[in-house]
């Protein structure tokens, strides 16, 4: 017998209005009123005006592409009425993350250019403008391929190796600010935590939706594994190698602030690992020593699998 609940929720994800360019101007007119009546009530005569601009512009900027980086691994690992409609209107996350990415382009130059000497004296690090450029840089290509006239400059390969990097390379921009506003600058807020672990919830969801792929192919009968199944052949001593590492990852998600400070100096210190710091995106990396972590507990989780003959 089907479901009431889910016949409705299948028909009200299918409107129109939740869907496509309906969906995006649904998102972007309340944001873009948002951030227009912020900037009305923000002192835009002064620098400390303008960064909390760019900063409210990134807040609300950032779910979307979170959206959009997690969307198909949902899918994956919960299909259903909700994960297809995220799948579905992926693009158009995408799309709206670009939109309020845009106004802070606005307000980056316009602090660049309006209070240029503050921007010299208290912001500006090459390293920062690289992944800056790098990340707008991404962005824009992958909004002008995400529309048909893009697309057909691209091959299907081609394509998907820029959207994979790009969505990447966003989610490590975006997700790293946090981390640092977290384990880093001392004028953290509650907002401040919700970004971090959202953002580290999306990864994971990568990770899962990976990680269960590996096991379809691992089994010779892959419709037996279900999202929320346990593999009986993980059930061994050897897999929990790779549990310890993953759970380690978490715990040194959570403590930034205990190692962090030695991690920087160990790295930062040593003249021959030093020399990227510049002008190499993200160096030394130890925002996502944790991610790495986990990382290598799903591979090892993976690998540590008994055979099917075991």
């Amino acid at each position: 017998m089907n479901n009431p609940r889910s016949g409705t929720l299948i028909a009200l994800l299918n409107k129109k209005t939740l869907n496509r360019w309906s969906l995006w101007l649904l998102i972007c007119l309340p944001v873009s009123a948002g951030i227009v009546i912020a900037l009305i009530d923000n002192n835009m005569d002064t620098a400390a005006g303008v960064s909390a601009m760019i900063q409210f512009s990134v807040r609300c900027a950032v779910p979307f592409l979170y959206l959009a980086f997690a969307a198909s691994s949902v899918h994956t690992l919960y299909p259903g009425p909700l994960s297809q409609w995220l799948l579905r209107n992926r693009v158009i996350f995408g799309l709206s993350f670009a939109a309020a990415m845009a106004w802070q382009l606005i307000f980056i130059l316009w602090l660049v250019n309006i209070h240029t000497t503050h921007y010299m004296d208290e912001v500006y690090v090459l390293r920062d403008v690289i992944e800056g450029v790098l990340g707008y840089g991404f962005l824009i290509v992958m909004t002008l391929t995400s529309f048909k006239f893009g697309r057909r400059q691209l091959s299907s390969k081609s394509w998907k190796a820029l959207h994979k990097t790009g969505i990447y390379f966003l989610w490590a921009y975006a997700w790293s600010v946090y981390w640092y506003e977290l384990y880093y600058y001392s004028d953290v807020q509650i907002i401040d935590y919700f970004y971090y672990w959202l953002g580290l919830s999306a990864l994971c969801l990568r990770i899962a939706a990976w990680f269960k792929k590996q096991l379809r192919k691992s089994t010779n009968n892959p419709g037996l594994i279900k999202p929320t199944s346990f593999n009986p052949g993980l059930n061994k001593p050897t897999s929990y190698i790779g549990y310890a590492v993953i759970i380690s990852g978490f715990v040194a998600a959570s403590s930034g602030s205990n190692w962090s400070t030695p991690a920087h100096a160990f790295l930062l210190d040593n003249t021959l690992l030093s020399f990227p710091e510049l002008y190499l995106p993200y160096y030394p990396f130890v925002p996502f020593l944790p991610v790495f972590t986990i990382i290598a507990g799903a591979w090892l989780l993976i690998r540590l699998q008994p055979s099917q003959n075991d």
